[in-house]
């Protein structure tokens, strides 16, 4: 299975389960911004698998160069969203915190798992 059909199917799981959330909690477990956030998960993590694939088609031998390339962007970008987030908002911070660190793992645990079945293959033919 592809990598962008992967992302539509857990893209859809988490806005299923946010969905669920909502219904059931009103706004008192999920901030009001999760939306905005899973389309930045989901924009960050093509992102990051696309330069990762790149960086392995074009240069197998640094590989890891691409990969830590990818996540320490990665980061930066959750970073900077989540100071933004305080420095220009004066409530639910810790909800906002807790919800955008529940979807990185998520979605950063998702792009490991891809990238290692997609590495596989590749490692066997080396043994």
């Amino acid at each position: 299975m592809s990598f962008t059909r992967k992302l539509i199917i857990t893209t859809g799981v988490v806005a299923l389960l946010i969905s669920l959330l909502i219904y059931t909690t009103a706004h008192n477990v999920v901030h009001p911004y999760i939306w905005y956030m899973l389309g930045f998960f989901v924009f960050v993590t093509s992102f990051t698998f696309y330069i990762t694939k790149k960086g392995f088609e074009e240069d197998e031998d640094n590989f890891q160069l691409y990969y830590f390339g990818s996540m320490a962007f990665r980061v930066l970008m959750c970073l900077a969203v989540v100071f933004l987030y305080v420095i220009f908002t004066k409530e639910r911070h810790l909800q906002f915190a807790l919800n955008f660190f529940v979807l990185y793992f998520i979605f950063t645990g998702f792009e490991i798992y891809c990238i290692l079945t997609n590495l596989r293959p590749i490692s066997k033919k080396q043994v």
